[in-house]
């Protein structure tokens, strides 16, 4: 099979670092173009099962603006640019929790949409997290931390107390790890 070819790129909508919108002329394998196809370009993020050293994972509950009521969610991040993934693991955890760990294990990176791109999500475990202060309290939503057992986690997962798909995918990987 051979990929599809971009021809040309044009701007359709820019608000800024998180989100703009082009138009691509893409050529098919087989010859077909398609003149307006939406490619859609916000940052790329992590999301971090974290484990601490009592075997409670780190989670919060929070708002966002596209969720209806409160969800469970891991912590998570955009990447600066330039920034490697692992490095805003790192630096996410420390900001959101005041954990840190020595222990990571990277679950992988995955497009989160194949036909339209919306940046691409890197997950990882970290394992063995211990607290050390710090918390950065800088997110628009309201949070609060939870440090849930093994089957909170699983519970939450099943009942869909999880609402993004990154987040379940990441979930879901990090308790099969």
């Amino acid at each position: 099979m051979k990929p599809w070819k971009t021809n040309r790129r044009r701007d359709l909508l820019d608000c800024g670092k998180f989100l703009r919108v082009e138009a691509h002329e893409v050529e098919l394998p087989d010859g077909t173009v398609i003149p307006d196809w939406p490619w859609v370009i916000s940052p790329d993020f992590i999301n971090v099962v974290a484990i601490t050293t009592k075997d409670r994972y780190l989670f919060f509950r929070q708002t966002k603006y596209a969720i209806e009521g409160t969800t469970i969610a891991p912590v998570g991040g955009y990447l600066e640019p330039g920034e490697d993934p692992l490095e805003t693991a790192k630096r996410e955890l420390q900001e959101e929790t005041g954990y840190q760990s020595a222990d990571w294990t990277p679950l992988g990176a995955y497009p989160a949409d194949a036909n339209r791109g919306c940046g691409t999500g890197h997950f990882f475990l970290a394992r063995g997290c211990t607290h050390v202060g710090g918390e950065v309290a800088d997110d628009l939503e309201e949070q609060e931390l939870l440090r849930l057992s093994r089957g909170e986690v699983e519970a939450a997962l099943d009942s869909g107390e999880i609402k993004v798909m990154s987040w379940v995918a990441c979930v879901a990987m990090g308790l099969r790890a």
